[in-house]
């Protein structure tokens, strides 16, 4: 059990290793100066891709080995240069740094690698667009994604690098410190297993009309949702539609300014936008943000006035804009609370993959579960329209409802997500005569867990009652 006589940590070795940490100690909430991390030497100058372990990818700056410039390469293992030496970790990197590029999407930056011939196609597409009908937007679509299954990083159909570096750190953290338990604060209210949320962006005027229809198709299941409103140009915004999803449980968030695929087409165009959004933002109370067809710069996210942001997937492979955050955890970008969005859009299964079942949406709930993740949802009410749409996204609802009943998920809309992960960031946990207890504001819900290492790897176990062993 790890006791706190076993930290070996002055106070400036903890000045020196703590930007280090910073990401790990974020994820776990672990007591005060457990994990002590230190590089092994100088940083590269260069950045390309490593692993660390045989199945974890990597990307940023090292001290040894050779980075590569994509990750189909033969990827050098850091993992062989990781030091034991009085408890500390001696890395070849800078966790913090590599987890930042993952989650910031630095290994992809698309949007700053567009040439002027794909910007010229993208602006041309969405001039256009109002003049195509579906079935051709489709066809221009699947061209686009016509080799995603090439694309080998991030790891489809989810990605938990993050998850998988943070978790390795701790196993060989406890085993340097020679600890068979670890407490820390759990991920979720109430030692739920996992976190679910279900949003619907609302597109087309037809869309608006079928939002009362879809907030009783989720009434039915016991799930509230929150809709992505646009409130420029594509259709009127009433007051009374907003009262009435409020009043029935269902929580609304801005979705861009108007849909048209240019708001992050350069900074000046972003910030000038941003202050409209943020005005947006004021008027319909809400909290929350995503931009239209998931197009993103989170280096930009310090000009919008919003508690949270839901604009970056996991995997990107399918998407107009490639990438992926590779975690299925909250995480701040600055101020801002990113909610990644961690399974398939339904417009992308239906219509790019052509596929009408929800197979490939329980492989991700079950993989996403496996690191009791966040299972975040965009289904679009201008899509689940005819009969076989619209029973697929009941088949959705139906196996998440069965999930519930056999194992405890917390079910949340973003907005209370967000309060619980910012509440959670500011928890600890700290020794209380022979047991831990979690100090911090709103600690009601929170559970004390413990990691184990059982056969090499490590699991998770929950206290029987918050703080108690």
């Amino acid at each position: 059990m790890y006791m706190e006589s076993e930290v070996f940590c002055c106070e400036s070795a903890a000045e020196k290793v703590g930007m280090l940490c910073q990401a790990v100690n974020d994820r776990y909430r672990c007591p005060d100066n457990f994990f002590d991390l230190v590089l092994n030497e100088g940083l590269s100058s260069d950045d390309g891709y490593f692993r660390f372990g045989p199945d974890t990818i990597c990307y940023g700056r090292s001290c040894s080995g050779a980075r590569q410039p994509r990750p189909e390469s033969s990827l050098y293992d850091s993992i062989r240069d990781v030091r034991v030496e009085n408890g500390n970790l001696g890395l070849p990197f800078d966790p913090t740094e590599i987890i930042d590029n993952l989650r910031l999407e630095r290994f992809a930056d698309t949007r700053n690698t567009e040439s002027g011939f794909e910007k010229f196609l993208r602006r041309l597409y969405y001039r256009l667009r109002s003049l195509t009908n579906l079935t051709a937007r489709k066809q221009i679509q699947k061209f686009r994604a016509r080799n995603w299954k090439k694309q080998s990083f991030p790891k489809w159909p989810v990605d938990t690098s993050v998850e998988d570096i943070c978790e390795t750190l701790l196993l060989m953290s406890m085993k340097a410190k020679g600890v068979n338990e670890v407490p820390f604060v759990w991920f979720w209210p109430d030692g739920a297993s996992g976190c679910l949320t279900m949003t619907h962006d609302v597109e087309t005027r037809a869309g608006r009309d079928r939002c009362t229809s879809l907030m009783d198709l989720d009434d039915s299941f016991g799930i509230k949702a929150a809709f992505g409103i646009v409130p420029e140009e594509r259709y009127e915004v009433s007051s009374s539609l907003l009262e009435l999803m409020r009043n029935r449980g269902f929580d609304v968030v801005i979705q861009d300014l108007n849909h048209d695929g240019r708001l992050f087409d350069s900074k000046e165009e972003f910030l000038r936008r941003a202050k409209i959004i943020n005005r947006y933002g004021r008027e319909y109370g809400a909290k929350g943000f995503r931009a239209a067809v998931l197009y993103r710069n989170p280096e930009w996210y310090d000009a919008l006035e919003f508690a949270f942001d839901m604009s970056v997937p996991n995997v990107a492979h399918l998407d107009p804009q490639r990438g992926g955050c590779c975690t299925v955890m909250p995480y701040f970008i600055g101020d801002v609370l990113e909610l990644p969005v961690t399974t398939i859009q339904d417009y992308t299964l239906f219509h790019i993959l052509g596929e009408r079942s929800i197979d490939l949406w329980k492989v991700q709930v079950n993989r996403i579960l496996g690191k009791n993740g966040l299972m975040s949802f965009i289904v679009h009410p201008d899509y689940v329209t005819e009969h076989d749409t619209l029973s697929v996204y009941e088949g959705l609802l139906g196996y998440l409802r069965e999930l519930r009943e056999k194992t405890l998920i917390w079910t949340a809309l973003p907005a209370e997500i967000d309060s619980w992960w910012r509440a959670r960031s500011k928890m600890s946990v700290v020794k209380h005569g022979n047991s831990w207890r979690i100090e911090g504001d709103d600690t009601k819900r929170a559970i004390v867990a413990y990691a184990n290492i059982v056969n090499g790897a490590i699991t998770y176990e929950l206290a029987q009652s918050p703080g108690i062993r």
